[in-house]
């Protein structure tokens, strides 16, 4: 067994082009064996019907003059014929001029398959010919008793024909299947070289590690379509080396702020020997950091392939919308719109962080006010956070939702966030079939995040 090669091992080891080779030419190969063989057993059956008819046709004209005593003789045949007409002892009672009158044509078991309806071949040299007869017979009832009339013909041409067109089967079969692997051979090679270009084009980009892309072929077939997928998810790869690039260097950069600002403050307190103001700054620095690496640690499981699907309850939205707006110190007023208390289907700590994200931003960026409201259109739930600051151009409000990413007058360490508010916030509302975006809102408001939320049955 350990020597043996299995049939998919021994398929596995061959390429593309020969499998498909193989099979496209076995394919043709068994059908062009079927369609000779149909077309020889046709074509055999069609001449021996054909010679057959004529055989008994002659034989019954001979029996209708045997049976009314007007037999000439010799009997009068048309073409090539051989006619013999014996009695039941086996003697030779009347025949055409090219037949023997002393020895019959079929002896007397081949005169029985006869006249049981099957025509018999017989050697020629019974009527003193070279190539075989077809041999029918008939019986018939003379004056003197009953005769069996025996019509032969000669089927030496057509054992001749039939010969060489199992010859030519036989022959030509294999030099058109030759000749069809040959032409298929090249035209699926040109078929999977595109394939192969675009391989050979993928393992130099793997290799060289560029963010080249795929030649896309001209036609719109299913190559390009693989082109163009690869293409796809080579621009998905790059992104993801980006952001991850991105993504170290921006947190090594905000950890080593905070963290500088500590060590530095605890050396001057060391040194002076007091305390004073300490703690209370320190405290600032250490919670903007204990919030840094917990958006790390959830942006780094948001990330994990191996990070299961949500775990989605229905959650009342008034509820949470005042927990959160009750629980966030603020420095403008948060208030939640007065309406109904639609449900929505969510993973409940996961939504309060989204909730929690935005108003964490809309406060960040408000001029006087910021207010939550729920809106229920079309079996979807809207949670929307609305806020009166200086707003956002249309060009900004995808990039912020990138990674790190924050407006310019947020640079400010002491109200500026991380950058990972809207990000964790997108995330997490996509886990249970979510989207959240920023949007122009309606006076006195500037703008509006809009968390949208499939709805709890009944909502």
């Amino acid at each position: 067994m350990s020597g043996r090669l299995t049939p998919r091992r021994w398929s596995a080891r061959l390429s593309l082009r020969a499998r498909l080779i193989i099979i496209g030419v076995t394919g043709v190969g068994v059908a062009l064996l079927a369609g000779g063989f149909a077309f020889y057993g046709a074509l055999t059956f069609a001449v021996d019907r054909t010679l057959d008819d004529g055989a008994l046709a002659a034989a019954d004209e001979v029996a209708v003059l045997v049976e009314a005593g007007r037999l000439p003789s010799p009997v009068p045949v048309s073409g090539a014929q051989v006619v013999q007409v014996v009695d039941a002892q086996q003697r030779v009672v009347a025949g055409s001029a090219t037949a023997d009158r002393l020895t019959p044509l079929l002896r007397p078991d081949e005169l029985a398959r006869a006249l049981a309806g099957e025509a018999v071949q017989v050697p020629g040299a019974r009527a003193a010919l070279a190539v075989p007869l077809r041999v029918r017979a008939v019986a018939a009832e003379a004056p003197d008793g009953p005769v069996s009339v025996l019509v032969a013909l000669p089927v030496g041409d057509v054992l001749a024909v039939r010969a060489a067109l199992r010859t030519g089967l036989l022959t030509l079969f294999p030099l058109v299947l030759v000749a069809l692997a040959a032409v298929a051979w090249r035209v699926v090679g040109s078929t999977l070289r595109p394939v192969e270009e675009l391989r050979a084009q993928a393992e130099r980009i793997s290799g060289t590690g560029r963010t080249e892309r795929l030649r896309v072929p001209v036609a719109d077939d299913e190559v390009h379509a693989l082109a163009v997928t690869l293409n796809q998810m080579l621009d998905r790869l790059a992104a993801g080396r980006a952001r991850q690039r991105s993504f170290v260097a921006d947190a090594a950069h905000e950890l080593r702020s905070p963290l500088t600002s500590i060590r530095t403050q605890l050396e001057v307190a060391e040194r002076l020997g007091e305390g004073g103001q300490l703690p209370a700054e320190l405290l600032v620095d250490v919670d903007r950091l204990g919030r840094l690496v917990e958006d790390l640690l959830l942006l780094a499981r948001a990330d994990a392939d191996t990070r299961g699907p949500a775990r989605t309850v229905p959650v009342a939205v008034r509820g949470l919308l005042e927990d959160v707006a009750e629980r966030t110190p603020a420095r403008v007023p948060v208030t939640v719109r007065p309406g109904a208390d639609p449900t929505v289907l969510a993973d409940p700590e996961e939504l309060r962080r989204v909730v929690q994200n935005l108003l964490d931003n809309a406060v960040r960026h408000a001029g006087s006010a910021v207010e939550l409201a729920a809106v229920v259109a079309e079996g979807r739930v809207r949670l929307v956070v609305l806020d009166d600051g200086p707003g956002l151009p249309d060009e900004e409000r995808e990039r912020v939702f990138e990674r790190f990413t924050r407006r310019d007058d947020a640079r400010s360490r002491d109200v500026g966030g991380t950058g990972l508010g809207l990000p964790i916030a997108r995330e997490l509302a996509a886990r249970v079939g979510g989207a959240v975006r920023l949007e122009d809102a309606a006076p006195p408001w500037t703008l509006q995040a809009v968390v949208e939320l499939p709805a709890a049955g009944g909502s």
